[in-house]
């Protein structure tokens, strides 16, 4: 019978017990004591709900990140975060420039800043960059090395976890980033060192304290680590590839059984370098490369497992188990016990119980698979498997049958209308009327903007009275009028504050607005919504992300009366903001019967629509999101031209019906972009912009090659940590912006939207940076 097991479990919470029990510990009102008891609660609920499998992760609950916490095993902590020996506070100032609200703002201690003063408080540092964990939504902490980086065991929060589950008679796998993995993430401090060569340079020092890390989990009493590799899914270098051999050849630990997991997609090029390793497993995700199991079949040792990665750990759908048990059956004819069964990736990307939601449809509820649901679908497999003339068995296959069969033919899913547009859809709609060049004339002249014009990327704090009000609306506790008035009173006051600090272009705040993507679709054809299917994006940061069920259309303009509003209250320019189509696709639950090409073009027309309505209603400047443009991108690179043609198609389609004269915005944030500078250019959007501040600006260097043709917003101040800018950080950032981007081209605001912060906070930062600009104007006469 094949051994069932899982590579990771969602971390915060059916009710986001980890989220709320964070901030109330940033907030200075839980203590550490307390926090750490909501921690060991959470990791005991999530192994007992995962007890119908054989092997339960341990090592897969994080404070913030998983792959912070590794930095902090391995002592990976810049200078300017360190008090003393590594412990949570030390994770959280890190990730956030600060580890509570009230213990470090009243310390008065200075902090010297590796990466200089970014902070008005100097007892603040810069928060460590963060960027996405593969083509995923989830981010992670990017590691920060130096060329004479040492390694040392610091914190063992895994070694204590794996006691905690071993003491609760959990059968525990620990699971662990790989060495070359965590090498791979992680950047030099020094942006001239950052080379592949450099970071594998380390690897060296690395491995002896990898190998004190596995004695340690081995003296623990378990047999199996699962340690992920998952750039065995990228383009490898042949010095990385032949890194691997020499690398599991040192980690070989007598008492233990390394699963080295590769996912996000097939080994491909790295198949010859996996299958040969001296490890007593492989895992490998079956839903994203299960075209390579015959060949793996062909070539794996008879003395090693194979994990086959059957069920889709990225998305929400029910596994059709009559294909997933059309490829398992030659596995497992041949490999008998030495089948194991797992999701494809860690369950820390989808949400954690279906059964918990009471109002999505009746009709498509079963269509759905939680966490909770994927792993029940692994114990029909392997019961399907070991017993496949099983009464039982054949009942429970012949209803995911039938759930497959409803969905394929219900109604939900295809709109005939839609269709005919987009087959008589014209070339020139994905263009505008003229270039970059003779667009700006007529959009200056109409808007007037003076020289480092200054602005907000969308989003204004979400205090309480508006999450009570949007509450009470649903609920039907407000009328539509009383609603209506309560918001347009949120953007009154964000309105006031914006000319107060006399920002340029303004925003009308977002007030109405639970989230950037889940706002849209509630208001599009074709999307559904759960309750409770949150997902963790970053440390406390959830998002739920609605769920492409059909054709998508947009039955009536969206944001119009909001943005109307706004711009009637100030002779400023106001910004329509709007959720491009590629952020909207991947930052849903995709529907998985149609290319994703296909859908993205859907999007992008219902975007077109609203976009063409904001411009009549005498919107003059358009901010189109698109912060997932890079997320979306394959990981192998022969596959990206495919991608970026769709993808800025898509995004043109929605942004070419406006006038010369009207200005379309895009932002981006928390990614790499130099390799795509081209494709970003291809969008034509007339302003980008861009979070640079984490990185000191280092996400600048694709312009000392690439002659960016219109403007660019590079962020000055990172809005995801509570730490308050400085002006003259702030003016060097800008003064650094303009080594690299012609002055006249050069817009600035901070890295991204605001509704995660106060007030305070944001008045006082934004009113910082309007002063930056306005001293830099001065000077530049």
């Amino acid at each position: 019978m094949a051994l069932i097991h899982n590579l990771g479990f969602p971390r915060i919470g059916k009710q986001r017990e980890l989220k709320f029990a964070l901030e109330r510990y940033w907030a200075g009102t839980l203590s550490q004591a307390e926090l750490e008891s909501c921690g060991k609660a959470l990791r005991a609920e999530h192994w007992q709900a995962q007890q119908g499998i054989d092997l339960v992760p341990v090592g897969d609950f994080a404070w913030y990140d998983q792959v912070l916490t590794l930095s902090a095993t391995f002592g990976v902590i810049p200078k300017r975060h360190r008090k003393g020996d590594i412990d949570l506070d030390t994770l959280f100032r890190t990730a956030r420039g600060r580890s509570t609200q009230s213990s470090e703002t009243q310390s008065g201690e200075t902090q010297p800043s590796e990466a200089g003063s970014c902070c008005a408080n100097h007892s603040d540092s810069a928060a460590s960059e963060m960027t996405k964990w593969f083509d995923t939504n989830y981010h992670y902490l990017v590691p920060e090395f130096d060329l004479k980086q040492n390694f040392a065991l610091g914190y063992l929060q895994i070694v204590e976890e794996i006691g905690e589950a071993l003491a609760l008679g959990v059968k525990a796998k620990p699971v662990l980033i790989g060495p070359l993995t965590y090498l791979w993430l992680g950047k030099f401090s020094q942006p001239e060192h950052n080379t592949a060569e450099n970071k594998l340079a380390l690897l060296e020092k690395l491995l002896p304290v990898y190998r004190q890390l596995l004695n340690a989990i081995a003296k623990t009493g378990v047999t199996w680590v699962q340690i992920d590799e998952p750039i065995l899914a990228l383009d490898l270098a042949p010095e990385w590839q032949q890194a691997f051999e020499s690398t599991y050849h040192q980690l070989q630990i007598r008492e233990l059984n390394i699963l080295l997991a590769n996912y996000f997609g097939p080994l491909g090029a790295n198949l010859s370098t996996a299958i040969n390793l001296p490890v007593a497993g492989l895992h490998i995700d079956a839903v994203r490369g299960g075209e390579e199991l015959p060949r793996l079949l062909d070539r794996l040792s008879p003395h090693k497992v194979l994990s086959v990665g059957i069920i889709d750990g990225r998305n929400i759908w029910a596994s059709d188990c009559d294909k997933a048990l059309a490829t398992l059956a030659p596995a497992a004819q041949q490999l008998g016990e030495r089948l194991w069964l797992a999701p494809s990736c860690s369950l820390l990307h989808v949400p954690y119980d279906v059964t918990v939601e009471d109002k999505i449809a009746a009709d498509v509820k079963p269509w759905l698979a939680f966490a909770t649901q994927k792993l029940q679908e692994l114990v029909l497999l392997r019961d399907a498997l070991a017993q496949p003339e099983s009464t039982l068995v054949k009942e429970k296959l012949a209803e995911v049958r039938n759930i497959q069969s409803a969905r394929k033919d219900s109604a939900r899913v295809h709109n005939q209308a839609l269709q005919a547009r987009i087959n008589t859809l014209a070339p020139a709609a994905a263009a505008r009327q003229s270039s970059f060049t003779t667009r700006i004339v007529a959009q200056q002249k109409l808007l007037n903007l003076p020289l480092l014009p200054t602005t907000s990327i969308g989003s204004f704090p979400q205090t309480a009275e508006i999450r009570s009000a949007r509450r009470l609306y649903k609920q039907g506790r407000l009328t539509n009028n009383e609603y209506t008035q309560l918001m347009q009173s949120e953007i009154r006051k964000a309105i006031h504050i914006q000319e107060e600090i006399d920002l340029d272009v303004l925003v009308h705040g977002e007030a109405e607005r639970n989230d950037m993507v889940e706002y849209f679709g509630e208001q599009l054809d074709g999307f559904i919504f759960s309750q409770h299917g949150w997902v963790q994006s970053y440390g406390s940061r959830c998002v739920k992300p609605p769920v492409i069920v059909g054709d998508i259309s947009r039955p009536k303009a969206m944001t119009v009366s909001w943005a109307s509003y706004a711009q009637s209250l100030s002779k400023k320019p106001v910004k329509g903001m709007l959720t491009g189509p590629i952020t909207m696709l991947c930052w849903s639950f995709v529907r998985d019967d149609q290319p994703r090409a296909a859908t993205a073009l859907q999007l992008a027309l219902a975007i077109r629509d609203e976009v063409s309505d904001l411009e009549a209603a005498g919107i003059n400047i358009i901010q189109i999101d698109e912060p997932a443009l890079r997320e979306g991108l394959p990981l192998l690179k022969k596959d990206w031209p495919a991608y970026l043609d769709w993808a800025t198609h898509a995004f043109r389609v929605s942004s070419s019906s406006v006038a010369d004269s009207t200005q379309i915005h895009t932002h981006m944030c928390y990614a790499e972009f130099n390799d795509i500078i081209q494709a970003i250019s291809a969008l034509d959007a007339d302003v980008i912009t861009i979070e640079t501040s984490r990185s000191n600006m280092e996400l600048l260097n694709a312009f000392e090659h690439f002659a960016y043709p219109n403007q660019i917003g590079p962020g000055v101040y990172d809005i995801h940590s509570p730490n308050q800018p400085n002006q003259k950080w702030v003016t060097d950032l800008i003064e650094k912006a303009a080594q690299k981007i012609p002055l006249n081209n050069l817009w600035v605001n901070p890295d991204c939207g605001l509704k995660t912060r106060n007030w305070n906070e944001t008045k006082a930062a934004l009113s910082t940076m309007v002063r930056a600009a306005k001293q830099l104007r001065a000077q530049l006469g």
